[in-house]
């Protein structure tokens, strides 16, 4: 069956348009709150981001589970894999995320978590739609939901963050300058760092509602690179509005990325004998992550651009480690999701363990030159067009065995992403250039085909 409002994560939009209105957040409360009951489930956590809209649509949210009979605990400002580990550890049914992670202020959106602290699976997610179809009803008040909140939530999740890695790792000595991007991290991070011995510079960590992800953060680290600098830092960590993307800069204020921290996790792993099978990425993913962990001996396999896609194929093949070029990390054999916070305590680890900085770090991979273009469409485009099937072969023919090309549409907007990587910028670049122009050439001719379409004829 195919979803109305679930997306690949969760549901999302902008605030006041659906189906981001507290009308249709209190019946999906409501829709949610029944579809649990039917399993005499009756406990929800409820997190949020630092965005002004999460005030409203958290007592929406609260206000339909209620109605259907659900109790709340409410976490306040928490990262959305704090949420996760909590709806978990404090024994809930389900924990429901307020947040569109790294989107702007005026966007927002309701991630879901399992009791184990995993995305709802598609039959439930598509049983709650099925509900919302159906009339609201209250539960009689001596069965209405009750609200509390749970005062210490921070504290727990930073114990837990701290315990991800030995005991006897500590951080002292080490300089990191931390951007939290006036997100959900802002009072977990720093401290995080801070208790494991650090020498914190904070960023990023006063919010006031609206600055969530604004020039900030994981989605824009060139204060952190500069901040970096001038503070002569040893690292430095930008973390998404939400918490679950992790960008590092090291210490001559270069950008890490997220290939590169999955690389120097499975590496470390490796070395210390505990990399429990292979790595997953993406279509995304670097040919150069690719490249070094086959040169380690390492197992490599790509999974749909998305984390749900990444976690599916690491639960498929068993294994502990997968992620995505713009941070998501995900480390199987410490939590369910990824985690900014624990990536990062992950790379440190290392570099503390060798004793090096996170430029040596990162030189055992070397990225490929990729150039994205995203092409506007004039029309519907099939990717099987002859034209463009033509104009791949012909790209891939003369990137021989030492790149790769990539055409997809974009899941959110009226785009096709050409992607091409390969060991030369100027090849890349042509080749990227001369694709996306195939591609807006069968677009328009498409869009004009369409516009002269006789009326009901088939096309």
């Amino acid at each position: 069956m195919s979803r109305k409002y679930f997306g690949t994560d969760g549901i999302r939009g902008r605030v006041g348009d659906a189906p981001m209105t507290p009308d249709f957040v209190l019946r999906l409360g409501w829709a949610v709150g029944r579809v649990m009951a039917r399993n005499g489930r009756k406990k929800v956590l409820i997190g949020k981001d630092t965005r002004i809209s999460g005030y409203m649509l958290e007592s929406a949210l609260e206000a339909g589970l209620s109605a259907a009979g659900v109790n709340i605990s409410l976490l306040g400002p928490m990262p959305t894999p704090g949420i996760a580990y909590l709806t978990r550890t404090l024994r809930a049914d389900a924990g429901i995320v307020i947040s569109a992670s790294h989107n702007p202020y005026y966007d927002n959106g309701l991630k879901f978590f399992s009791s184990e602290g995993l995305k709802l699976p598609d039959e439930v997610e598509l049983a709650i739609e099925a509900q919302l179809d159906k009339p609201m009803e209250t539960v009689g008040a001596a069965e209405l939901g009750k609200a509390e909140r749970v005062p210490d939530a921070a504290g727990r999740y930073i114990e837990f963050c701290k315990s991800t890695i030995p005991t006897a790792s500590v951080l002292k000595g080490i300089k990191l300058v931390v951007d939290c991007a006036h997100g959900a991290t802002y009072h977990v991070a720093p401290s995080v760092f801070e208790e494991l011995g650090a020498e914190v510079v904070r960023i990023g960590t006063e919010p006031n509602g609206l600055n969530i992800n604004d020039g900030c953060g994981a989605v824009a680290p060139q204060a952190l690179q500069q901040s970096v600098r001038e503070h002569q830092a040893h690292v430095g960590i930008a973390i998404d509005g939400d918490g679950d993307r992790l960008i590092m800069v090291d210490e001559h204020g270069e950008v890490v990325d997220g290939d590169e921290l999955l690389f120097i996790i499975a590496h470390a792993q490796q070395l210390e004998g505990r990399l429990d099978g292979g790595v997953a990425g993406t279509l995304m993913t670097n040919l150069g992550m690719e490249h070094a962990l086959a040169e380690l001996g390492i197992p490599f396999d790509r999974a749909k651009v998305g984390d749900r896609y990444v976690l599916e194929m690491m639960q498929s093949k068993g294994w502990a480690l997968g992620g995505e070029s713009s941070g998501h990390i995900i480390c199987l054999d410490r939590t369910t999701t990824g985690d900014a916070i624990v990536a990062a305590l992950q790379v440190l680890n290392e570099l503390v363990r060798r004793g090096i900085g996170l430029a040596e770090a990162r030189a055992g991979m070397s990225k490929y030159p990729q150039v994205l273009v995203n092409v506007p469409l004039a029309g519907e485009v099939d990717l099987a067009d002859s034209r463009i099937k033509q104009a791949v072969a012909d790209a891939e023919l003369d990137l021989a065995d030492q790149g790769r090309v990539l055409l997809r549409a974009s899941g959110t907007e009226p785009l096709i992403r050409v992607m091409v990587e390969g060991r030369n910028d100027s090849q890349v670049q042509r080749l990227a250039e001369q694709l996306a122009a195939t591609v807006s050439e069968v677009s328009s001719a498409c869009g004009w085909q369409q516009q002269n379409a006789v009326p009901g004829q088939s096309r």
